[in-house]
């Protein structure tokens, strides 16, 4: 007899609990949403930015070309062209004048982020692996799947911005015995920025303790200082001898989101030990989509598109940061980098100060949000916590357009006025 019930798992397999914005966009769907084509409704826990035509961005690819060649799979390592292209953008933008340059050889390209992230997490040996808290969502089940390392996390203080200084780091590394840290810079949610002297402090840090670090990158066009784009790759000594590993790609520096392309960047023996994870894992990255990448990396497009970026996405900061200070919710630090705002919803009234409470209200609304726990990064429920540091928390993205942003943010402060 085949059970229909979801209380308990099938014979034979475990219950995989769903990703915060997995979570999140599933109960909306119980409430009749259907994706970007449901117009009524208002994603504000999307990860992802709007795709579209941006004022002074390049004009968006809309095909690409198909030949004999690439109906054949790719290479398991990628393209060659487009781990060239990756390798030298690298070093153009952030690596001149320097001695050593990567090349090919310390590039793997892999079908999205979240496969990069699985590659490396499956290529770690019998190692204790520092992570923060808060940051992605899905480092959780990530951390917990693969039992080889063990997961160890650093706690981050609001009250000192998220911020953890490289003195800090080494302590850690010393104290806990980390062989290798995983931090998202810009990091999700907080919006916390590592950059300049601290950046490069960091990975001395790395170098001398021999503690590999793992940078999740893929917000490092959305930063709102001085610089547009920022990257560890520019404070690297020996691109084969550092032990910095480097994930980024299209989906949403380039806001190719559906493209799934992504690249792992680091020392030689890292990226033949991440490829040949691969080769059972997930097997490469679709060709078309590949070879449509290689032309997206020249400066002159990376200049317009991040320009463009900076613009819109500033601008839309900047009002949702107003509007929800308006309504009570307090964000501090304001953040630094990527398309999210961390909320504290302590000062609002009864029945919105925490983040569940707050998104189940928020889907009579039609709004989506992601409720600050899951971002309480517990592999394997390990911490054993009544609640959770976060749980006052919601992440708001302002990474839909400006209409949605506006919409939704207007249907916010309906719903905390009704509440008052």
């Amino acid at each position: 007899m085949i059970r229909t019930t979801s209380s308990q798992p099938f014979p034979g397999f475990r219950t995989v609990p769903r990703t915060g914005v997995i979570f999140v966009t599933t109960e909306a769907q119980k409430l009749g949403f259907r994706g970007p084509e449901s117009s009524d409704w208002c994603n504000l826990g999307q990860g992802m930015p709007e795709c579209g035509a941006l004022p002074g961005a390049p004009a968006r690819i809309e095909q690409v070309t198909m030949n004999d060649l690439t109906q054949e799979y790719a290479p398991v390592a990628g393209i060659r062209e487009l781990r060239e292209a990756v390798a030298e953008m690298y070093n153009r933008r952030f690596r001149k004048g320097k001695k050593s340059q990567y090349t090919a050889e310390n590039v793997a390209i892999s079908s999205g982020g979240r496969v990069a992230l699985t590659r490396v997490a499956s290529s770690l040996s019998q190692i204790h692996l520092g992570h923060f808290l808060p940051d992605y969502t899905a480092y959780e089940e990530l951390l917990d799947i693969f039992r080889l390392f063990s997961p160890i996390p650093i706690v981050l203080e609001e009250s000192k911005g998220y911020a953890f200084s490289s003195s800090e780091l080494d302590r850690e590394i010393v104290g806990r015995g980390l062989s290798a840290v995983l931090v998202s810079n810009p990091c999700n949610p907080t919006g916390h920025v590592i950059e300049g002297e601290e950046l490069k402090n960091w990975i001395d840090v790395s170098r001398r303790r021999q503690c590999a670090l793992i940078f999740d990158e893929f917000y490092s066009h959305y930063v709102w200082g001085e610089r547009s784009s920022i990257s560890a790759a520019e404070h690297v000594e020996d691109v084969d001898q550092d032990p910095v590993v480097i994930i980024d790609g299209l989906t949403k520096n380039w806001r190719y989101s559906g493209w799934r392309i992504a690249w792992t960047v680091g020392p030689r023996e890292v990226i033949e030990s991440i490829v040949s994870a691969a080769s059972f894992l997930d097997g490469g990255a679709s060709r078309p989509m590949q070879q449509g990448a290689v032309p997206l990396l020249q400066d002159s497009l990376i200049d317009a598109e991040n320009a463009a970026i900076q613009t819109a996405f500033k601008k839309k900061r900047d009002f949702m940061l107003e509007r929800c200070r308006a309504m009570g919710m307090r964000i501090a630090p304001e953040p630094q980098g990527t398309f999210y705002l961390f909320a504290d919803l302590s000062g609002l009234p009864s029945g919105l100060n925490t983040g569940m409470s707050f998104f189940r209200a928020a889907l009579d609304k039609k709004v989506i949000c992601v409720p600050g726990e899951f971002f309480d990064v517990n592999p394997g429920k390990r911490r054993r916590t009544h609640e959770s540091r976060f749980s006052n928390h919601v992440r708001l993205s302002f990474g839909p357009s400006e209409r949605i942003v506006t919409e939704g943010i207007a249907r916010l402060e309906k719903m905390v006025s009704e509440f008052r």
